[in-house]
């Protein structure tokens, strides 16, 4: 029989196909390879800058506001009544280091707070009157805060300095700091809160206050805008 048309067709096509040379991809020159790099590169580095900072925790930035414990065998409210001003050296807990260092000024008010006392609690009122500087206790080896690894020219831990403001008459204990419903988030009564330094949220501490009967408090004004007595002082 015959080949149709239609088959004809078909063993041409074929034929063709068979001659045909094969395709070979001609390696990616230089300049392409360069431009699918840049490419890649700018998108990774679009993807790495559309990733979020790390959220800090809320509780733990600065308000200008501050809790700050001492043991009273150690130094107490009266020992700073006595003494006018103070330095607060031996902090040796980074977190409670940074606070001083970046976020306390001079003017910020301070709960002075009797640690390992019986009770514990909100005993006065002070005030930061100088900003951060070297802790000298971290050089000197007859210190119990020494420490070895501290270097005078890079120095690892600081200080700061408060003054007195007030004894309060009627202490505030953390047991009753505990039962006021208004004080639930403030860090110090927050189970396993065991900083030395403690931010302290505006609304708790004008409670505290209140609790404390205190004579004294923060006026409404900026940070930093301290009396001509408080000015800033330069950082070491």
């Amino acid at each position: 029989m015959p080949a149709t048309r239609k088959t004809k067709k078909a063993t041409k096509k074929a034929a063709k196909k068979a001659t045909k040379k094969p395709v070979t991809k001609k390696p990616a020159t230089k300049k392409a390879a360069k431009k699918v790099t840049k490419k890649a590169t700018k998108k990774a580095t679009k993807k790495k800058a559309a990733k979020k900072p790390p959220v800090k925790n809320p509780a733990l930035a600065a308000t200008g506001y501050w809790l700050m414990k001492s043991e009273p065998d150690a130094y107490s409210i009266d020992d700073l009544a006595r003494d006018k001003s103070a330095e607060w050296d031996g902090i040796r807990n980074y977190q409670a280091r940074n606070f001083m260092r970046d976020d306390m000024r001079v003017g910020d008010w301070v709960f002075f707070y009797h640690s390992n006392a019986k009770p514990p609690g909100v005993v006065g009122l002070a005030r930061v009157c100088k900003t951060a500087y070297p802790d000298h206790t971290a050089f000197d080896p007859g210190s119990k805060y020494h420490d070895p690894k501290s270097d005078p020219a890079n120095p690892r831990w600081v200080m700061v300095d408060v003054e007195f403001v007030e004894k309060f008459a009627d202490p505030v204990s953390l047991e009753a700091l505990k039962a006021e419903l208004a004080l639930a988030e403030m860090l110090v009564v927050q189970r396993g809160q065991r900083l030395s330094i403690q931010p302290v949220q505006r609304a708790h501490f004008e409670h505290v206050l209140t609790l404390a009967g205190a004579r004294r408090g923060p006026r409404r004004r900026k940070r930093g805008a301290a009396s001509s007595a408080t000015r800033p002082q330069a950082r070491a």
